[in-house]
C-alpha cells in the first residue's frame, strides 16, 4: 500500500524526532530500567501521546493509520519500548469514546488534549488472564458511586498512569456478562501500586501489580452499560492491536537493517558475509515477511479509517497482530544469528531487540487468542 503524501510526511517527522530523542537513550533505558520522563513532553508536544483524540476536544484528530505509523517509526529508530508512548492513550481513549457518558467525555477528554496524561487498562488478575470471565475484582454500588475492591497484575504503565480503565464484576452473571468498566483516577486513596515487575525485556516502561482498596468511582465514570464493560473495551483493544503490530514491523526493520550493516562490514574466509547464500536467503526472507506484515497493518488501519464494518476490522486487526508478532521474533532471532557470538553480547542492540520482541505475542491478547478470533470469524 502506498502512503499518501501527508502520511509519508508524518512518518518522516516522527522518525526524525525518534532518531534525535529516542535512539540515543534506548540502550541506557534498557540498562537502567528507568523511564526518561522528559520524553513525555517531547511526544506530547508532537501530539503523539494523544494522537487519536478528536480535534473537537482539542486533540490532533489522527486516524488509525497515523497511530500505526507513529509506533512503527519510533520502533524503527531503535526502541520497541518507547514506541508504546506514541498513542499511549489509544485503548482507553477509544473505549471511552465508544462507551463513555457525555459527562465523562466532557471532563476527561480535554485533559488528554494536553499530551501529558497517561492511562492504563486494568483487566488481568492473578487468576484471570486470557479468560476475563474469571475476574474477581468487585464493584458494589453505593448510591451514585461504586466502590471497587480487588487486585490486578501485569498492568503496563500502572505506576505512571493518571487514569486507569478498571474492569470489575458488578453482578454474579456467569462469564463476562457481569463485568463493568470504570475510569479510575489513580491519584485517589485506595489505588495502591504494590509491586514493580522485573521483566525480560521492554525495560523502562513500568509493569505493576495493583491493589484496589475501596476505590470510589462516580457512576458517570462507568464506561459502557452496566454488566457490559467488555463491549467498549474490546473496541479499544481491536483498534490498538494493529498499532502493536506496527511496533513489531518497526522493530523487525530496525533489527534487519542492523544485521545487514554488520554483514556488509564483516568477512569470513576472505569473503563478505553478504556473499554467503545462506545469509543472503535468510535476510531476503526476513525482508519479505516484514513487508507482508507491514501490508497487513496498513490495510487494517486503512480499512477502519475508510469505515469498514467492525467485524472486518476485528478480523484484520487480529491477523495483523498474529503475523507481525510471530514475524518480529523470527527476524530478531535471525539478526542475533547473523552477528554470531557478537549478537549475544549487550554491546550490540540485537540481543535487546530479541528480548523486547518476545512480549509482542503476549500482551494485547496472546497469539493463541488472535487465532481464536480469526477462526471464529472465518468458520462460523
Amino acid at each position: 500500500m502506498k502512503l499518501s503524501p501527508q502520511h509519508a510526511d508524518f512518518f518522516r517527522s516522527v522518525r526524525d524526532m525518534a532518531d534525535n530523542h529516542v535512539a540515543p537513550v534506548a540502550d541506557e533505558i534498557d540498562r537502567t530500567n528507568e523511564f526518561p520522563m522528559e520524553l513525555i513532553d517531547v511526544f506530547g508536544d508532537m501530539g503523539l501521546i494523544q494522537l487519536m483524540l478528536p480535534d473537537e476536544y482539542g486533540g490532533p484528530g489522527g486516524d488509525l493509520l497515523s497511530a500505526c505509523l507513529a509506533r512503527e517509526a519510533v520502533a524503527q529508530a531503535g526502541s520497541m519500548t518507547l514506541a508504546q508512548l506514541a498513542g499511549q492513550n489509544n485503548i482507553v481513549l477509544n473505549a471511552v469514546m465508544s462507551g463513555g457518558s457525555e459527562e465523562l467525555l466532557a471532563e476527561f477528554l480535554p485533559k488528554l488534549a494536553k499530551g501529558r496524561t497517561l492511562t492504563c487498562i486494568a483487566i488481568t488478575e492473578p487468576d484471570a488472564g486470557s479468560d476475563p470471565s474469571l475476574i474477581a475484582t468487585r464493584a458494589v454500588r453505593d448510591g451514585s458511586r461504586w466502590v471497587l475492591t480487588g487486585a490486578k497484575q501485569f498492568i503496563t504503565w500502572g505506576s505512571m498512569a493518571h487514569y486507569a480503565l478498571v474492569f470489575a464484576r458488578t453482578n454474579d452473571t456467569p462469564g463476562a456478562g457481569g463485568i463493568s468498566a470504570f475510569l479510575v483516577d489513580t491519584a485517589q486513596p485506595g489505588w495502591k501500586v504494590t509491586r514493580a515487575n522485573d521483566k525480560m525485556g521492554q525495560h523502562g516502561v513500568p509493569n505493576n501489580e495493583i491493589l484496589l482498596d475501596d476505590v470510589t468511582v462516580e457512576d458517570e465514570f462507568r464506561v459502557g452499560e452496566e454488566g457490559n464493560g467488555f463491549g467498549a473495551a474490546m473496541h479499544g483493544l481491536h483498534l490498538n492491536r494493529p498499532t502493536v503490530a506496527a511496533i513489531a514491523v518497526g522493530g523487525a526493520q530496525c533489527a534487519l537493517d542492523y544485521a545487514i550493516g554488520y554483514a556488509k562490514q564483516r568477512t569470513a574466509g576472505g569473503r563478505s558475509l553478504v556473499d554467503f547464500q545462506g545469509l543472503r536467503w535468510m535476510m531476503a526472507e526476513d525482508y519479505t515477511t516484514i513487508e507482508a506484515a507491514r501490508g497487513l497493518v496498513y490495510d487494517c488501519a486503512s480499512a477502519y479509517d475508510d469505515g469498514a464494518p467492525s467485524d472486518e476490522v476485528t478480523r484484520r486487526s487480529s491477523m495483523a497482530k498474529l503475523f507481525a508478532a510471530d514475524m518480529v521474533q523470527h527476524v530478531t532471532y535471525n539478526a542475533v544469528q547473523v552477528l554470531g557470538g557478537h549478537g549475544y553480547m549487550s554491546e550490540h542492540p540485537v540481543e535487546r531487540y530479541l528480548r523486547d520482541a518476545r512480549l509482542l505475542s503476549i500482551y494485547e491478547g496472546t497469539s493463541q487468542i488472535q487465532r481464536n478470533i480469526i477462526a471464529k470469524r472465518i468458520l462460523r
